[in-house]
């Protein structure tokens, strides 16, 4: 199964890589324990770890939400023909995933909305495609939903030096700025309400644009969290940051805000980046939380595929 119908909106996931993103737990997750990887390795392998190598493993992947009658992104992905010179795992790719969005049933000019959870290179990737030697917006009737405080951050003009280093060096020119220039960006601030059923809102930490789209229709509720959790054991460790959060202390109270209301309101919890079955619903343990039942989506087959490059 790709798609899943929560209330009055339809989910289904499209692929663009799943595999090895080249880290070891602990360069991943320097907050992570020991024991959560070895006691963890018969549940966390083969979809999030490659217990032979000793590897994340890691799914690029869109959410496509059919609500109200608009066609919405949740996230781009890293898109292909990119300059990455500190991210070579996402420079110059070639993948289907075009392909994969028109078997879903969805051409670029049927989106009515993208939104970008926040600006990171695997987040915005397919705003853009090359033209010959421009980059140009890939969705021509979409509004790309932009987090104000991310596009602020990121813009090289403001000069911020963000934590983890250059590895979303080009991301603001080629896959930003020109979806700015097109006009077809909304920069919103603190919430921003799409229509009677998704709702954006600030979630800080990861980044200072951060955020989280809630999915709340009839009886079902979901959250699509991005980055505030990379792999399940953030689930189980929730202090535990991946090693990309812009502000440490701040990813971890958000990580814990959201994980409890996902908990208390059995909510489907939808990261950006989990092989699987995608998703799952939690539950309180004390201080942390459990795993109490995962998505219906179908695993990828691709496990172990690497990315093809340009």
């Amino acid at each position: 199964m790709e798609q899943i119908t929560l209330g009055n909106v339809s989910i289904t996931r499209v692929w663009e890589y799943y595999g090895s993103v080249e880290m070891e737990p602990h360069a991943f997750f320097p907050e992570s324990s020991q024991e959560v990887w070895k006691d963890g390795v018969h549940w966390l392998a083969p979809y999030f770890l490659d217990s032979e190598t000793n590897i994340v493993n890691s799914a690029i992947q869109t959410w496509l939400l059919r609500s109200g009658g608009k066609t919405i992104l949740v996230d781009t992905g890293v898109g292909n023909h990119k300059e990455r010179p500190y991210a070579p795992v996402w420079s110059h790719l070639e993948t289907d995933f075009l392909a994969n969005l028109a078997r879903a049933g969805v051409q670029p000019e049927d989106v009515d909305i993208v939104i970008n959870t926040h600006l990171h290179i695997d987040h915005v990737g397919w705003n853009t495609y090359l033209d010959g030697r421009s980059w140009v917006p890939t969705f021509p009737n979409a509004t790309y939903l932009m987090p104000k405080d991310d596009f602020d951050f990121w813009n090289p003009a403001n000069g911020h030096e963000p934590l983890p280093g250059r590895g979303n060096q080009n991301v603001f020119e080629d896959s930003v700025a020109p979806v700015h220039r097109a006009g077809q960006t909304l920069l919103w601030e603190n919430s921003h309400q799409i229509d009677a059923d998704l709702r954006l809102d600030a979630a800080p930490g990861h980044t200072p644009g951060s955020s989280v789209l809630t999915l709340s229709s009839g009886t079902d509720r979901a959250v699509f969290v991005g980055d505030l959790l990379h792999n399940p054991v953030q689930i189980v460790e929730p202090d535990a940051n991946s090693c990309f959060c812009e502000d440490p202390a701040g990813a971890r109270a958000t990580r814990r805000k959201v994980l409890g209301w996902a908990a208390d309101n059995n909510a489907l919890l939808i990261p950006a980046h989990l092989g699987g079955h995608g998703a799952a619903e939690i539950a309180r343990n004390g201080n942390t939380f459990d795993i109490k039942g995962w998505a219906p989506f179908a695993p990828y087959p691709e496990q172990g595929r690497r990315p093809g490059k340009a």
